[in-house]
Parts: C-alpha cells; sequence; structure tokens
C-alpha cells in the first residue's frame, strides 16, 4: 500500500502536489488520465493504483499487473509544445524512468527504442504515451509508465524475458520511493522538453543510455518493417536503421535483436 500523505508532502513544491488521485484497483491508469483529460483535469495530475485488470503496452500489447507488485502510473500532462515534438516525449520518459530506478534500485536500465526499460537482456518496465492534438497543439498526453517491482515469477513465452526490480536489486524495492523519484524526474525532463536547446539533447542523451540504438544489428516489426543495423536517432527522435536497400527513418514500431551465426 502507498502512503499517500507522505507522498504528497515529499511532492510538495512540485506540478503533481495536491493532484494524487490513487486507486486500489483499475482497469488502466492511461485510461483513467484521459478520461479525466477529456473532463478538464489540470497539468500534473497523477492517476495511481495496486491493480490493473487491463492493462495495457504499446500497440495495445496487454501489461501484467498483479496487485501490489509493480508500479503502475499515468501522468497527465498539458505541456507548451507543438505537437511535431511529441515523438520526443517517450524517449524523455524512459530517461525519467531510468533515472528513478537507478534512485531506488542502484540499477541501470538501457532503454529499447522506442519504449522499453531493459535490464541486461530483461524487460523490467516500459513507456505508453497517448496524447490528443488539434491544429498542431497538444491538447493533453497521458504518459504511462509500468514498472516490475516486487514479482518474481513470469509467463516463460513473452517475447523478451521478463525480470523485477527486486530479483536484479536482491533486495525489496520501495514502491513508494519509486514513484517520487519517477514524478520528480519526469517533471524536470518534461519541463526540459518544453525548452528546444535543452529537448534538443534528448535524442543524444538517449543514446547514451542506450546499446540498441548505434550499431546493433536488429529486427523492425510494424508498418516499417525492416532488417538492419541502427545508426542513431534523427532530431524528432525517430531510429535510423542502415538496411540492404539504404537508411530507413523508423517512425512507429518496434525493435528485436537479431542474433548473428
Amino acid at each position: 500500500m502507498y502512503d499517500l500523505t507522505a507522498l504528497d508532502f515529499a511532492l510538495a513544491g512540485t506540478i503533481f502536489a495536491g493532484k494524487l488521485h490513487y486507486s486500489p484497483q483499475t482497469d488502466s491508469t492511461n485510461a483513467d488520465a484521459q478520461t479525466a483529460a477529456r473532463r478538464g483535469a489540470p497539468h500534473g495530475s497523477v492517476y495511481f493504483a495496486d491493480e490493473q485488470l487491463a492493462g495495457r503496452g504499446r500497440g495495445d500489447h496487454g501489461w501484467e499487473s498483479a496487485a501490489g507488485d509493480g508500479l503502475y502510473v499515468s501522468v497527465l500532462l498539458r505541456p507548451s509544445i507543438p505537437a511535431v515534438r511529441l515523438p520526443l516525449l517517450p524517449l524523455a520518459a524512459g530517461l525519467a524512468a531510468a533515472e528513478a530506478i537507478r534512485s531506488a534500485a542502484g540499477l541501470t536500465v538501457d532503454l529499447r527504442w522506442p519504449n522499453d526499460l531493459l535490464l541486461s537482456p530483461r524487460k523490467v518496465g516500459g513507456i505508453l504515451v497517448e496524447s490528443k492534438s488539434s491544429g498542431g497543439s497538444v491538447n493533453f498526453v497521458a504518459v504511462g509508465v509500468g514498472i516490475n517491482v516486487h514479482q518474481r515469477a513470469f509467463d516463460s513465452d513473452l517475447a523478451t524475458p521478463a525480470t523485477s526490480l527486486d530479483l536484479e536489486a536482491g533486495r525489496r524495492v520501495s514502491r513508494q520511493d519509486l514513484l517520487v523519484f519517477l514524478l520528480k524526474s519526469l517533471e524536470r525532463e518534461a519541463l526540459g522538453l518544453a525548452d528546444p536547446a535543452a529537448g534538443s539533447t534528448i535524442p543524444a542523451r538517449v543514446e547514451q543510455a542506450s546499446t540498441w540504438i548505434r550499431g546493433r544489428r536488429v529486427e523492425v516489426h510494424g508498418p516499417q518493417a525492416c532488417t538492419g543495423v541502427t545508426a542513431g536517432l534523427d532530431a524528432h527522435g525517430f531510429l535510423r536503421v542502415h538496411t540492404a536497400d539504404g537508411m530507413v527513418t523508423v517512425q512507429t514500431g518496434g525493435i528485436r535483436a537479431v542474433e548473428i551465426g
């Protein structure tokens, strides 16, 4: 369980102060955030739960959200940025989640473009960003973060083997501390994204935090399916892949490693 009074105290002075919305159980925190956004909920509103009954990852993949075992949280943002800069937001959220995991568990995350949080070859979490824009402006963004914290066992059929912070750290990691670190890091990253100069550093920072962005042979899944060697991110945060037919700039989709030999 979360100590909501302590959370409010820890987040005093942030954009999230007084805007925490906790549910013991919900279908999806991202759905909660989007519903609230359409009803006028303010920038910085936070929706988190002990359990999700219909947790989602990118591409409508399910996200197992067992009661009390993970961090399931979505943040409603109304950023003052043009819609063309939205592709940088999932990357900024990944940087925030990686920093939170370092602070709470002492572990170094490998960011797999566009939204996966890995510890060595195993997946520990993911980012789901859903937004509504009109006329080139952003109306709202729901930034969902799911992180495995206390889980001890996982489905053996997962495309990427999974792990948890407890398993990797060898100790029990506090979900409460992780949530505080995540929100504070996300606030810094969101403010940075609003500054064109600071936002322009996000692709390079992601590249530094990832073994996947450059020199990795991958298979791209999605509408731009291809196979090749990653060649960095462009200014929008899109992945460049050098294929047998030339350079492809992948705007959406997922990647998996291609084993050589």
